[in-house]
């Protein structure tokens, strides 16, 4: 499994021959001028949420590559009406695809698209592939919920923001870690824009301190697990 962090909460996901991508915000950053959506590949868009910094360039990747959408009920329903193919999901439910098996689970924030249309209930995703099992946390604040998700699922690597405002900060994100008992976070949602601009050095160190590994890419960046 191998992932690509394109900035703010847009990610790259290699997994079972196939490509994701989720919650693609890159022509509007321009910290990810770099990053070119038309030499995309995408066979999924999973989205989390609605909003603009999570939607920009779904329309766009998704006619360049038709790609299937897979969000709640709400989201995939209003790109449906506008032709695209999508496979609607909701809390708790999970689907095998031909990369993995993909859980929908809670995440505390809000959704609308930038239209004001509704956005339904804002999510994650935990994605099991290649016998790797990923946590993308989207948009949230810290959550007990959390702590449901190793009940089923144990966990290689945590997708958690941290940029603070409008989500999780750093301290709450390390106790995210622990409901999740996943030690190998992957830190996203931060820098794009003044509200949640962090200190990098300072964030690894405070995960280190908890003898956790936070990880910072740079945009463009990959891993693989």
């Amino acid at each position: 499994m191998k992932i690509t962090f394109y900035g703010h909460a847009s990610l790259g996901i290699e997994v079972g021959g196939k490509h994701i991508i989720v919650d693609p915000f890159i022509t509007g950053n321009p910290q990810a001028s770099a990053i070119d959506i038309n030499t995309l590949k995408a066979d999924y868009i999973l989205l989390t949420h609605a909003h603009g910094d999570h939607v920009l360039d779904v329309e766009a990747i998704a006619k360049n590559t038709d790609a299937v959408i897979v969000s709640n009920a709400e989201i995939t329903s209003y790109y449906a009406t506008l032709g695209f193919k999508a496979h609607p999901m909701n809390h708790g439910g999970s689907w095998k695809f031909d990369f993995g098996k993909v859980k929908y689970v809670n995440a505390i924030h809000s959704s609308s698209f930038p239209n004001g249309s509704y956005g339904g209930n804002p999510g994650g995703f935990v994605i099991e592939g290649e016998h790797k099992n990923i946590y993308i946390a989207g948009d949230t604040a810290l959550s007990m919920d959390m702590k449901l998700i190793p009940m089923r699922t144990k966990l290689d690597l945590a997708i958690l923001p941290i940029g603070n405002n409008f989500t999780m900060d750093v301290e709450d994100a390390i106790i995210a870690s622990d409901f999740l008992e996943c030690d190998k976070i992957l830190g996203y949602h931060f820098d794009t824009f003044g509200y949640i601009e962090i200190n990098h050095d300072e964030a690894i160190r405070k995960f280190f301190d908890k003898g956790k590994d936070l990880m910072l890419l740079k945009i463009g960046e990959s891993i693989e697990l």
